[in-house]
């Protein structure tokens, strides 16, 4: 016979998302279970966004080995894993239970030989890599994010099917270690970014030796470790020693029995409201087994808004408008906001297109990483969406998404007074781009400044 826990929280995951709420919520003076079947600290500390980075880097270092990087990849691993683990927080005074869960009513789930009857849960599973139903895929050994960073076996060649932001950091990452690397895409490559900025990455990627096909869709996979074969759709076929599946990812709701809790999946990730409620009430779901963007940070963000939902009764209202997002391929590219082709949508004529060129920048230079452009889209002083392909881009579009989350003004960013020579300046020059024609095309203005000379 289980055991009764009647805690108010019941976090269901722990990856970044549900550790945000278990911490913040038992500092808070709630009592909180966190269930986690797998591994603390989830997919972006395991299989995501600390071993891909960890790899990039390491791939960007001279005379790196294969071998050698993943053991960096490993350390990396391990150095931020007591930070997730069960012992710290279970000091916190969490109660971890290490297993699967599962609903068996509308209020309450059964884990670890416990019957979990919460005042409230958080679901909080996050997803897993999506393997496409290609003819003969389920024959042949192929890695996706949650095996690649583990195999100590240096490709050859390898195949990579998918040129989103996981494809194309590691067909990067392997290919400055050494490996051929060929990457397959039924559509565009980085095809929900900006067409221009993404044309800039792409660039860069292909000099360095990658091979790049688009519209190319795989109609079937046959061979064995070692030698592969992809035949596309149109008759083509490639071959190489490993294969990569990265083609994107599904939520994590199987186990979860939802439907004994009312909880409506028909999107394929459990349905949530503005405030992250499911269809029932008692509980919410955040991060990528919402649906949604698919992002650490965003499930962060999720947790912050639950925590004041579920302890403070407050309302809460999710937004993905300040959303930033990055691919931390080498040059970097990184967005927030409406794209370009939203903008223009949205506000038609109104929109005003800001450009700031990394050619024109001293620290871009004097470091020789001129190619790189930022574009910032604006509305009656405002900026509605920005976008940056370049050296740091992922840290240059902070700005802009505390620009947009806070909803100042182009005036707020123009006049910040930026450290010379450095890369942020391409954020002040962009906003200024914006005041140019304003200050030093306006008769107006001209008119004023004689007038007052004058006296």
């Amino acid at each position: 016979m289980s055991k009764l826990l009647t805690p108010d929280i019941c976090v269901v995951g722990g990856g970044s998302g549900g550790l945000s709420v278990a911490a913040g919520a038992v500092q808070m003076g709630a009592s909180v279970v966190l269930v986690e079947g797998r591994k603390m600290g989830g997919d972006c500390l395991n299989y995501g966004c600390v071993p891909s980075k960890a790899l990039l880097s390491a791939a960007a270092r001279p005379g790196m080995g294969f071998a050698a990087a993943k053991d960096h990849v490993a350390k990396v691993i391990a150095s931020i894993a007591p930070h997730d683990s069960v012992e710290r927080f279970q000091g916190l005074g969490v109660q971890v239970i290490e297993d699967y869960a599962a609903f068996t009513g509308p209020r309450e789930m059964q884990a670890g030989g416990y019957t979990i009857r919460a005042r409230r849960f958080v679901l909080a599973t996050g997803s897993s890599p999506f393997v496409p139903p290609i003819k003969g895929l389920e024959n042949v050994p192929h890695h996706t994010n949650e095996t690649l960073f583990e195999d100590r076996t240096q490709p050859r060649h390898l195949l990579i099917i998918g040129a989103g932001p996981i494809g194309m950091e590691m067909a990067q990452a392997h290919r400055r270690l050494g490996s051929k690397v060929t990457v397959l895409e039924g559509l565009k490559a980085l095809g929900r970014d900006d067409r221009e900025l993404a044309a800039i990455v792409l660039g860069a990627l292909k000099d360095e030796g990658i091979d790049i096909i688009e519209d190319a869709k795989v109609a079937e996979v046959s061979g064995k470790a070692g030698a592969i074969t992809l035949r596309l759709e149109d008759g083509r076929s490639f071959q190489g020693d490993q294969l990569l599946v990265a083609v994107g990812r599904r939520a994590n709701i199987d186990r979860l029995n939802l439907a004994a809790a009312g909880i409506d999946t028909a999107s394929g990730a459990i349905v949530v409201n503005t405030g992250l409620r499911s269809t029932n009430r008692r509980v919410f779901a955040i991060g990528d087994v919402a649906g949604g963007l698919q992002f650490t940070h965003v499930a962060n963000y999720h947790a912050g808004l639950v925590i004041r939902a579920a302890l403070f009764g407050l309302p809460v209202r999710a937004s993905t408008a300040h959303i930033p997002k990055a691919t931390y391929t080498s040059p970097e590219l990184a967005s927030v906001g409406l794209s370009e082709d939203e903008a223009r949508e949205k506000y038609g004529d109104k929109l005003e297109i800001l450009r700031a060129p990394y050619a024109e920048n001293d620290r871009a230079r004097a470091t020789g990483q001129t190619a790189g452009l930022l574009k910032v889209f604006a509305y009656k002083g405002r900026p509605v969406g920005a976008a940056v392909a370049g050296a740091q881009a992922g840290e240059l579009i902070n700005v802009w998404a505390l620009a947009m989350s806070a909803k100042l003004k182009l005036s707020a960013v123009a006049g910040m007074v930026s450290p010379y020579p450095t890369l942020g300046e391409l954020n002040k020059r962009a906003a200024g781009a914006y005041f140019t024609p304003r200050l030093f095309e306006s008769k107006w203005v001209k008119r004023i400044v004689r007038l007052v000379q004058r006296f």
